[in-house]
């Protein structure tokens, strides 16, 4: 069966229509038109990943950081957490795991560039959404433009840039961006004043980004000052229900950018006066694709490496132009010394989640593991990294039929072209659905059609047409496009499609890890699996062969992960849990104690209990916990060996959502 596309239409392209960009003195630049971002006049498709420099402990950042670089991410964002560095009116804490300057020193040195996510208000499941105790207490409205409140955010972010300052992108320095606020999105005023009151302390970045969604028409604010960012999210943990949710339509390819359900729990509706956000102004640019979520007490859901992988293929198949992850790179929450720093219903927010958790069950988990999603991501981005600049200017171009969340037969795919070249994004996976086999079928661009192929399975891949490398020109290329190194191009076989290329018009089968020779040009051919370990550090492709690679300093180092051996027995409660609280949060609970022993520091254990809350205590010290989901909670089994080591397991009557097993 032949499966076309609608008839493409090239759309003009704005420029110099935002007061976005920079040119530096050493006439490197960073500007923004209507598709695409450019850096020193290149399109540009940044990988953009969040990792909050706060819930982790600094000596792993620079580990975490080349984690992060290995694994294709480009550009790390953070949010910068007022309750954290300021809990005490009266007392500022930039030391430690809260030194902001000593990060964004070390994304430097580490080759990425940044962007502060300065609120003043953050959300991020934060205590009070960010804000400290002592400025509820204040006489004043919050979030708007009230004086004694921009009074206080002034005197913060006077605070926040004299910890930054001499690293922006002006100065030679990582920070590319700065975003205000979070999920405000009916005040366009306000958001103009915190930019004019950054501005004139001397924030100064050529990117500036607010949230673009909300509950219809998109967010308002002023057009010319910001480049709304988007999110798409496989389950929603902040829903007050335990329902399953029905098939999500972020694995079609609609090219809506506004996602209504992020931050509903927040975001109230807003007013029926006709406002509509102008998006063909603005690339397509997201800062919340859920390669993870976190677990709320009532529901946990579980999001797989395919969740996490076809989700961002689809947005790239639809347009986006900044891939932007939350989180990236999981973390703890701190113990604040007068509170918990976590969001709950205890402090007015609408969810209760862990203390101390926030592991996300994202790429890099919150000890550092590297995830199967982290691999399966990879492959977007070394074609994203390689090709960028060919794809960010080619628009979307959709199936001639639209296929719906619901629909397990239809073929989901989608391309992007300039009208002689392109790639097809083909989508076969369903969070929640099994979908049915597609056989023979066509993909027919108008320009290219390709021979027939096969779709079973769990799966999604990219295809490259008319794509030139040096002096050849590929027709069709049935694998997926990673990179290239020199004189190579690096393919990764698709499970169940063999491997055919056409170039200048003649047929080749490759063998899956083989090569063709053709016009000084060296094709490569990766199995699935083996590309999943496949990495391009510093212009540089290695192959990590089962292990997973990052570069620190002039060291090439494998990680591969082992189950560490450890004994448990039930024990009589030891000594009084500290949070007891959180064991309640479903009402009546029943607790039981293990102590636990781990014969050697090496590898992550797994914890195979069913319980329903978590916490674990160390030489008598609280230092992690989790909501049971379905999957074994990991711990490094240094932070248990040769201490006193426990943990104690609730047992509770509330039946919240989970859908792991």
């Amino acid at each position: 069966m032949t499966y076309g596309f609608k008839k493409y239409k090239k759309e003009i392209v704005k420029g110099d229509h935002l007061n976005l960009g920079q040119t530096r003195d050493d006439g490197k630049s960073i500007s923004i038109n209507s598709r695409f971002i450019s850096k020193d006049g290149i399109p540009w498709i940044g990988v953009m990943g969040e990792y909050h420099y706060v819930r982790d402990n600094c000596e792993n950042w620079e580990i975490e950081l080349a984690k992060m670089k290995a694994g294709g991410i480009t550009t790390v964002a953070t949010y910068v957490f007022w309750i954290y560095h300021q809990e005490i009116e009266e007392k500022y804490d930039f030391s430690g795991d809260r030194d902001l300057r000593r990060f964004a020193k070390l994304c430097q040195k580490s080759g990425l560039s940044m962007v502060l996510r300065i609120g003043p208000w953050c959300h991020g499941e934060v205590r009070n959404g960010g804000f400290p105790d002592w400025l509820l207490e204040k006489d004043c409205k919050l979030r708007e433009n009230n004086p004694v409140y921009l009074e206080l955010v002034k005197k913060w972010y006077q605070t926040i840039y004299q910890q930054v300052k001499g690293l922006f992108f002006k100065d030679g320095g990582p920070i590319i961006g700065i975003q205000i606020e979070n999920e405000l999105v009916d005040d366009a005023q306000h958001l103009g004043k915190l930019k004019e009151i950054a501005r004139e302390i001397g924030f100064d970045v050529p990117i500036w980004t607010v949230t673009g969604w909300n509950s219809l028409y998109g967010a308002k604010f002023p057009l010319k000052e910001f480049l709304p960012v988007f999110g798409a999210y496989v389950d929603a943990p902040w829903l007050e229900h335990t329902n399953k949710l029905p098939p999500s339509k972020h694995f079609t390819f609609d090219t809506n950018r506004n996602d209504a359900a992020i931050g509903m729990d927040l975001i109230g509706a807003t007013d029926e006066d006709g406002w509509a956000l102008p998006y063909e102004d603005y690339p397509f640019a997201t800062c919340e694709l859920g390669s993870g979520l976190p677990l709320s007490y009532i529901r946990r859901p579980y999001v797989s490496g395919m969740d996490a992988y076809s989700l961002s293929l689809v947005k790239l198949g639809c347009g986006n132009n900044l891939v932007g992850y939350y989180m990236y790179h999981g973390g703890a929450n701190k113990l604040g010394s007068l509170s918990t720093l976590q969001e709950s219903k205890a402090t007015g927010y609408p969810n209760d989640y862990a203390i101390l958790n926030y592991d996300f069950q994202t790429c890099i988990g919150q000890y550092g593991q590297i995830r199967d999603k982290y691999r399966l991501c990879n492959l977007l981005h070394l074609f994203v990294n390689e090709f960028g600049h060919i794809l960010a200017p080619m628009e979307s171009v959709a199936a001639d039929k639209f296929i719906k969340e619901d629909d397990r037969s239809g073929l989901r795919y989608a391309m992007r072209t300039n009208g002689e070249s392109g790639f097809i994004f083909v989508n076969h996976h369903q969070r929640g659905l099994v979908l049915d086999d597609v056989f023979g079928a066509e993909l027919d661009t108008g320009i290219v059609k390709l021979p027939p192929i096969d779709i079973k399975g769990d799966i999604a891949f990219i295809l490259p047409f008319n794509l030139e490398f040096r002096e050849i020109k590929i027709d069709y290329a049935l694998a997926q496009l990673l990179c290239s190194q020199d004189n190579n191009l690096y393919f990764a076989a698709i499970p169940g499609i063999s491997p055919k290329f056409s170039i200048g018009g003649i047929e080749y089968n490759i063998d899956i890890n083989g090569y063709l020779d053709v016009t000084g040009v060296r094709i490569n051919v990766l199995s699935w699996e083996r590309a999943l370990y496949l990495r391009k550090i510093d212009g540089k492709v290695y192959f990590g062969e089962g292990k997973d690679l990052y570069k620190l300093g002039d060291e090439i180092i494998g990680i591969s992960y082992e189950r560490a051996e450890f004994t448990t027995e039930d024990v009589e409660q030891p000594f009084e849990a500290v949070y007891k609280e959180e064991f309640a949060y479903g009402g009546e609970y029943k607790l039981s104690w293990k102590k636990i022993q781990v014969s050697s520091p090496e590898g992550m254990v797994e914890i195979p209990f069913e319980y329903d809350v978590a916490q674990l205590y160390v030489d008598n010290k609280f230092v992690a916990d989790s909501f049971y989901y379905g999957k074994p909670w990991q711990l490094p089994a240094k932070m248990l060996y040769g201490k006193e080591a426990y943990i104690a397991l609730s047992d509770s009557s509330f039946k919240f959502y989970m859908d792991a097993k």
